[in-house]
C-alpha cells in the first residue's frame, strides 16, 4: 500500500488556477486557427458561411500585445436587447492566451455569482466562461468559419463601440 501512496504524490495535481491558464492557452490556439486577430483592424468583421446566422466579430481595441474582442452572433435576445450569446475576449499575443472576461448567455455576470462574489465562486465562473468560449470556438471552426469567410463591414461608431465597452 504505500508504494502506491508514494506514487500518488510523484503525480502532480493540476490546481484549478493552472487548468484556467491552460484553458486561455487553449483557447487562444483556437481563436488563433480560426481568425488572425492581430491583423484585423479595430471595427466590425462579419463571417457569414451562409447558414443564416452571422458571426460578428468586434474588434474594439489593438494594442502591441495585445487585442481586445467581442464574439457575438448577428441577432439579439428579445427581452433583453443584449447579442446572445455574446463573448467579450482580451487576447494576450506575447503569452499566447485569450480570456474570455465577459459572457453573455441569457444573463448578466452580476446575476449568476452576485456582485460580491467569493474568490472561489470567481475563479469557478472563469472556468466556465473559458470553457464555454472554447466549445464555441470549436463550433464555430466545425461550421467552416476561417478567415477566409471574414469580411470588414467598418469601423464601429463612437455610441456603439461606447455600448460595447460598457457592456463589458
Amino acid at each position: 500500500m504505500t508504494s502506491v501512496a508514494a506514487r500518488k504524490r510523484l503525480v502532480p495535481r493540476l490546481g484549478r488556477f493552472a487548468w484556467l491558464m491552460a484553458l486561455y492557452a487553449e483557447n487562444h490556439g483556437r481563436l488563433a486557427r480560426l481568425f488572425d486577430m492581430r491583423d484585423l483592424s479595430e471595427g466590425r468583421w462579419i463571417s457569414d458561411i451562409g447558414d443564416g446566422v452571422a458571426l460578428r466579430v468586434d474588434v474594439i481595441g489593438q494594442h502591441p500585445y495585445t487585442t481586445e474582442v467581442r464574439l457575438s452572433y448577428a441577432m439579439t435576445d428579445p427581452v433583453t436587447g443584449e447579442s446572445d450569446p455574446s463573448a467579450y475576449v482580451r487576447l494576450y499575443h506575447d503569452a499566447k492566451q485569450a480570456e474570455a472576461t465577459h459572457c453573455y448567455v441569457g444573463r448578466r455576470w452580476q446575476d449568476v455569482i452576485g456582485l460580491n462574489p467569493t474568490p472561489e465562486r470567481l475563479l469557478g465562473h472563469r472556468m466556465q466562461m473559458n470553457t464555454f468560449l472554447g466549445k464555441w470556438l470549436q463550433y464555430l471552426a466545425e461550421r467552416g468559419h476561417s478567415t477566409r469567410t471574414l469580411k470588414f463591414e467598418g469601423p464601429l461608431a463612437r455610441i456603439e463601440r461606447d455600448a460595447i465597452v460598457q457592456d463589458a
